[in-house]
């Protein structure tokens, strides 16, 4: 008896989990659904677990949602793509629900089976189930269908598309904004498999329908079609028909709408092509530009550097600069800000003398904004400019104010300059960057805030990287050396981690010769802290020098420290030892 009802046991478990009133265990029995379906066999799981899947009424958001995400990889447990049809009635009903995650996650599982469905198939039930959906009494169905009909239409025969096309174009006019919102969004993926011919016809006056509703949420994602539909259709068609919607969209009343078209104007100048761009885009987009709502002039004033791309520096020049000074003053920090985060990059569009004349100017006032984020966008893309104007002008007009902004009050703006500075030295050259920065980076070391100390010892690190160990030599050593005197515990702990960091780059000979005295007699120091640091550094130190040098200096230190009264130093100080020993035994 027991062998007979073996089979039946998965199922039956499963019946039971998912009726129990535990969400956990409902969700968990959905997860396994893969591990079921092989135990049943490709008949059965057809047969009884996808009707009864169809039949569960879960109120749960959650296991509806791992149900339909479950289904989407189902056609191999149902026995192949010959009976995908199977799985379609479940997620039919999961097209309904009123969670928008599962409807959507049940609409990407149906296109996901659909695109391995065959032909015949798809015709006999897929297209069916699409207009089913369509001419559902609520509304979720409508906007569930409109995400299907992309993987229905190519494989539909003639007066199926014909009728496809006519069902589109209701939904687009539909009583629902919801509806007119996902017919919009899908629009272009719809457009994509429609026929030239049909392009130009049926899908641009369904599209004409959606620029002007009269719900500024379906106006704006009919701005993502105008980018989608542009690259359909021949650079006239595109001039002719999607243009003149653009320009009107940019003087749209809902600045939701003006901001979508600030966000895709990009996208939309290679859609119509250069010579429109420079006719009609232009003014349009300087009207984005001195747009009365901050957002939209935030979302313009992030594209200024690709849009000046496309158009020649004359027309920059005389059109968008004025603008972008207008912006680089404007009373929202925001718009400031996206202006820091791209204008470097115009240096090179505009050319040298430009640069000097016209933008500079403007660096140097968002290089002195009360605001951090400004001044930290600008710091981070100096090399741009660095290319176009030379170290020089470079030097003269920006450095100082850089060496102001390192002494900021905010120490996430001196953690941005420490991090440029390795960059701004190579650009610089050693004589340069010793005059004017190299007294700074020592001072750094000395912040209050740990992560500017920490990373001034990697700036250090970098910098000997950079310059090589004779000069690091001549200019940090000594200096950094100077400051394990401090009479403050955490600025000595800063100069041990700046050692650990140096002696790799340095290597033995300066290693054992100036390094490791300093770190041998910071083991005296009468602060735990550093001792249990000196232990650390000093096991970072055991694979670089000699091993001669490990036994006569190291290992006494480390003895000594291990013997110490504080329980830390003694953890760290045997720590190293016991390093110290798998290296003698690996040499």
């Amino acid at each position: 008896m027991a062998m007979i009802d073996e089979p039946l046991y998965p199922i039956a478990v499963l019946i039971d989990e998912l009726k129990n009133e535990d969400i956990q265990l409902r969700l968990n029995s959905i997860r396994r659904l893969s591990t079921i379906a092989r135990a049943l066999g490709d008949e059965r799981t057809r047969k009884e677990l996808i009707p009864f899947l169809s039949e569960n009424n879960d109120d749960d958001d959650e296991v509806l949602l791992a149900m339909a995400e479950e289904l989407g990889v189902f056609i191999p447990y149902v026995g192949g793509v010959d009976f995908a049809n199977v799985l379609l009635p479940p997620l039919e009903t999961l097209c309904t629900v009123e969670e928008t995650c599962v409807r959507d996650k049940a609409v990407e599982s149906l296109c996901r089976i659909g695109a391995q469905m065959k032909e015949q198939d798809l015709v006999e039930y897929f297209i069916p189930l699409v207009k089913r959906l369509a001419a559902g009494e609520w509304f979720t169905a409508r906007v569930s269908s409109c995400g299907l009909f992309h993987i229905a239409y190519p494989s539909a025969p003639e007066t199926l598309k014909t009728e496809l096309r006519t069902i589109y174009s209701q939904l687009c006019q539909d009583d629902m904004p919801m509806v007119r919102r996902s017919a919009a969004t899908n629009l272009g993926k719809f457009a994509a498999t429609v026929e030239a011919a049909y392009l130009k016809t049926d899908i641009m006056s369904i599209f004409e329908d959606l620029t002007q509703d009269d719900q500024d949420s379906v106006r704006l994602l009919a701005v993502e079609g105008c980018a989608a539909l542009g690259k359909l259709l021949e650079p006239q068609d595109c001039v002719a028909h999607i243009l003149p919607v653009i320009v009107n969209f940019s003087q749209d009343k809902s600045w939701r709408v003006r901001y979508m078209v600030a966000n895709q104007l990009y996208e939309l100048c290679e859609a119509v092509g250069p010579e429109p761009t420079r006719s009609d885009l232009v003014p349009a987009y300087v009207r984005l530009l001195r747009d009365n709502e901050a957002e939209v002039r935030i979302a313009a004033a992030g594209k200024v550097t690709k849009f000046c791309r496309i158009l020649s520096p004359e027309l920059a020049i005389q059109h968008i600069l004025p603008c972008v000074k207008e912006l680089s003053t404007d009373s929202s920090q925001h718009v400031r800000s996206a202006l820091a985060s791209v204008i470097m990059g115009m240096a090179p569009v505009l050319g040298k003398d430009a640069t000097i004349e016209q933008l500079l100017p403007i660096f140097l006032s968002l290089l002195k904004d009360e605001f951090p984020d400004v001044r930290l966008n600008i710091i981070s893309k100096l090399d741009q400019v660095n290319q176009v104007i030379g170290i020089d002008l470079l030097s003269q007009s920006l450095l100082p104010a850089i060496v102001e902004l390192a002494e900021d009050r905010h120490w996430r703006v001196r953690l941005a300059i420490i991090e440029y500075i390795p960059l701004l030295a190579s650009q610089l050259g050693v004589g340069f960057f010793d005059d004017k920065l190299g007294a700074l980076c020592m001072q750094w070391l000395k912040d209050k805030v740990y992560s500017i100390r920490d990373a001034a010892a990697n700036n250090v690190k970098r910098l000997a990287e950079e310059f090589g160990p004779e000069w690091a030599m001549q200019h940090i050593i000594p200096q950094v050396l100077d400051m394990i005197n401090n009479p403050h515990y955490l600025y000595r702990m800063t100069i041990l981690h700046a050692i650990s960091l140096l002696a790799p780059v340095m290597g033995p000979e300066i290693t054992c010769s100036k390094l490791l005295p300093v770190v041998i007699n910071a083991s005296k120091d009468r602060v735990p802290n550093i001792k249990f640091n000196v232990a650390k550094v000093l096991q970072s130190l055991i694979p670089i020098v000699d091993q001669s040098v490990v036994e006569k200096t190291i290992r006494p230190c480390l003895v000594e420290l291990s013997e110490d009264p504080d329980v830390d130093v003694r953890f760290f100080a045997t720590q190293a030892l016991q390093s110290s020993d798998q290296v003698m035994m690996s040499t």
